[in-house]
């Protein structure tokens, strides 16, 4: 999923303070975008600090949620956030090697992590292969589409341990498609900023 895990446990207990309107923009934004039912079991790849699922289960507090990701003391933060909620699970693993079963989700996201996948297209075959054939995969992420999203990229790939790569539209339709899922929407998106782009597309497994 992410090279190391090391930056990310050292941002860990700064992480909700410093990037506080960042992540109340996009996770309000798919929050208010995705749908599903009550008996739906849901996968967050790379959860952070769980403010996804804080976000949801505020709403829904007996949604079956599972978030994974490879910084322990983030994971820390995510089971202390949603310690009211036995239905939440949070465990360390790294998105090209899920530890669950096939076809165990409802419906898996990926926000705000796709750029850091080592290794994105093992990544989104994992994802296809623990979705239930009628499950659906979310994935919002920088659009290097974007002329500033570019910029950062170029800037990111040589400072930031960790850091591999955003997509454009077209890049991340071709992932998608090579891992086995149809697209059923895709769009360029601007949350907050005329020149930040984002990417959000929601796919299901093929036939």
């Amino acid at each position: 999923m992410r090279s190391a895990p090391a930056p990310y446990d050292k941002q860990a207990n700064s992480y909700d303070r410093t990037w506080r309107r960042y992540i109340a923009r996009t996770l309000g934004f798919l929050n208010d975008s995705i749908s599903f039912r009550p008996s739906d079991k849901i996968l967050d790849i790379a959860c952070g600090t769980g403010e996804f699922e804080r976000l949801i289960l505020n709403e829904h507090p007996d949604q079956l949620m599972i978030g994974i990701d490879i910084s322990q003391k983030m994971l820390q933060l995510a089971q202390e956030k949603c310690r009211a909620y036995p239905n939440v699970a949070f465990s360390k693993a790294d998105a090209s090697a899920l530890p669950f079963p096939d076809q165990s989700f409802d419906l898996v996201i990926s926000a705000n992590s796709l750029h850091y996948f080592d290794k994105p297209s093992a990544s989104l075959a994992e994802m296809r292969r623990v979705l239930l054939p009628t499950g659906s995969l979310v994935i919002m992420d920088w659009c290097k589409d974007s002329l500033i999203c570019r910029c950062f990229d170029l800037f990111l790939r040589r400072i930031e341990r960790g850091y591999q790569s955003c997509y454009t539209q077209g890049e991340l339709q071709r992932l998608l498609d090579a891992a086995g899922f149809t697209i059923q929407s895709i769009r360029k998106i601007k949350l907050g900023s005329i020149f930040w782009g984002h990417v959000f597309a929601v796919a299901v497994p093929k036939a």
